[in-house]
């Protein structure tokens, strides 16, 4: 199957079960959601696909889109795959600066957005940064309309599954982003193993409640399309509004990443004892920031389904992932096993996680090759492999904080405070201090209603929980809410380093 190209996979799945429900566009009300299935999308697809080559987008053009989670946005994505073009995704909470960056780094000739979406008009911004460019650009926008036309004026499809074609660009919270070069056999591996590791079944209903435009958007069509089962997609994911479709489309896997399971934790925890949030729900699934182990604990005793948990980036959108099978101790304590054939390299002395395999990027755009000599990705990542396999990331190299010489795995601190019941979150960050060289600061976010955290409070559950004293916050912060990134919504460590470090 990773032989074939993305488009191969919806032509071979469209012919297999035409009417198999594939795509359920989530609404409030249920008459106001649409559905699709796989012959559906596969016809309207192509039809698209003519549509933006009589437009003008050829093979191997670059396509910039900006478009929030919609049928129409995985039709585009899907039409593009058909064309052979390049596409570059960006998510919607994108504004000037940042897309301004990607269409000058890729020489886009095409930029697709919503229009005015959310309160925003991207259709304005879209023309006041082609107003600033060098060469035309074609602004096309496409919310709940798409061009179409007659598809026998489209070239065949192409063939080559390792020619990158896709520009995925990193979160960009430490320095500028990087633009990251896929291939359709890079993704569809990694729908693959995923598919492979949730152990999904015809009877699953999955749902898509991030932005597509992450490297995790194909990533999941790809397991619909190899399993035939459909998902729900949530244009603007918000509970507990968003919590009518789940119910309504009997959702069984749901997930995102680790501020996704808390979400779905503070729902039940408004519920009478005894009635479960999600009734159908039987798998929390996600990765992309850390879990807390005791996080584990509570989701699979109070919403009453199994937690798993994985580990991935935008250069790898697959490395491993949890068993829903596996004990109880792996799940929580591990980000899983890796698949047979991704490779992973623990660096002697640094511990950091360096990787190879077929799931890895092509490198970077207009950038140095990341590759060390082995041909292995640095990932920036702490961590180590058990006996049994299952890999334990315990940090980033960047959030080691030295304090008189001695290391602080920030990730450790973040775990025990997580325990404290006046914590609903935690962000451990070092900053400079001519006494320490680091100190280490704590940054709580709180659950509403609880009592005002203090710093001696802080300290002494820490100790209570057999912190050496020399790991100890010297500096507590508490937010009401801790700053996210806009894709898995992973804290912005960096911001808060700015914020914090002149204190």
């Amino acid at each position: 199957m990773t032989g074939d190209t993305l488009w191969d996979l919806l032509v071979r799945r469209a012919a297999r079960t035409p009417d198999a429900p594939a795509l359920i566009q989530g609404a409030v009300s249920a008459r106001d959601e649409r559905r699709i299935a796989f012959g559906g999308l596969h016809r309207r697809a192509e039809r698209v696909a003519a549509g933006l080559y009589e437009l003008g987008v050829r093979p191997g053009s670059r396509v910039v889109w900006q478009l929030p989670t919609r049928i129409e946005t995985v039709l585009l994505s899907l039409a593009l795959a058909r064309l052979g073009a390049v596409q570059s995704p960006v998510v919607p909470l994108y504004r000037d600066h940042e897309v301004g960056q990607v269409l000058r780094r890729t020489g886009a000739a095409f930029l697709v957005v919503p229009g005015a979406w959310r309160g925003f008009d991207h259709g304005a911004m879209a023309h006041r940064l082609a107003a600033g460019l060098p060469d035309p650009l074609t602004v096309v926008e496409a919310y709940d309309t798409l061009p179409e036309a007659d598809p026998s004026v489209l070239p065949p499809p192409p063939a080559d599954a390792d020619e990158p074609r896709w520009i995925y660009w990193t979160s960009g919270t430490t320095a500028g982003p990087k633009g990251v070069l896929h291939t359709d056999r890079t993704l569809c591996t990694a729908g693959r193993w995923l598919a492979d590791a949730l152990r999904l079944g015809p009877s699953d209903v999955g749902s898509m409640a991030f932005p597509y435009a992450h490297v995790a958007g194909p990533d999941y069509t790809v397991v619909l399309l190899l399993l035939g089962i459909p998902a729900l997609l949530l244009e603007h994911f918000a509970l507990p509004g968003s919590l009518a479709a789940y119910r309504r489309h009997r959702v069984t896997v749901a997930g995102g990443s680790t501020a996704f399971y808390a979400l779905f934790l503070a729902e039940q925890r408004t519920l009478p004892p005894g009635r479960r949030l999600l009734p159908a729900l039987r798998l929390l699934a996600g990765g992309g920031a850390p879990k807390p182990p005791a996080l584990y604990h509570e989701v699979t005793a109070e919403l009453g389904c199994q937690l798993v948990h994985g580990y991935a980036m935008t250069e790898a959108p697959m490395v491993t992932m949890g068993d829903p099978y596996d004990s109880p101790e792996h799940l929580a304590t591990t980000d899983g096993r890796p698949p047979d054939g991704m490779e992973i390299r623990i660096t002697p002395g640094t511990g950091e996680v360096r990787l190879r395999g077929p799931v890895v990027c092509r490198g970077y755009l207009d950038e140095p090759a990341p590759f060390d000599a082995d041909g292995f990705l640095p990932t920036g990542d702490l961590g180590h492999l058990t006996p049994a396999g299952h890999l334990v990331i315990t940090g980033r190299l960047k959030d080691v904080i030295i304090r008189k010489g001695e290391n602080v795995s920030a990730r450790e601190v973040e775990e025990l405070l997580y325990r404290h019941p006046d914590v609903a979150d935690a962000a451990v960050i070092g900053l400079p201090d001519d006494e320490r060289g680091e100190r280490v600061c704590a940054v709580v976010e709180q659950p509403p209603g609880a009592p005002e955290l203090t710093l001696a409070a802080v300290t002494a559950h820490l100790v209570g929980q057999g912190l050496a004293r020399h790991k100890l916050p010297e500096q507590l912060e508490v937010l009401p809410a801790l700053p996210r990134g806009a894709t898995l919504r992973k804290v912005l460590k960096q911001e808060l380093r700015e914020r914090f470090g002149a204190g």
